[in-house]
């Protein structure tokens, strides 16, 4: 029975973990978003660079 508090505590820093991941990939997609409409030419670059990246890629 004393463990059943550190199990709580672990769950709610693990959901507290979850919950900051998720805000941070948030903030990158909205990071990625702004800087593909202020430089969209380098953006298209990276896109076409991902995307030989991919085809190239063997699984």
């Amino acid at each position: 029975m004393p463990d059943l508090p550190e199990r709580e505590t672990a769950q709610e820093t693990d959901a507290e973990r979850r919950r900051r991941r998720a805000k941070f990939l948030r903030d990158l997609a909205e990071a990625r978003e702004l800087r593909d409409r202020v430089q969209p030419r380098r953006a298209k670059t990276a896109r076409l660079r991902h995307a030989m990246r991919m085809r190239t890629f063997r699984w």
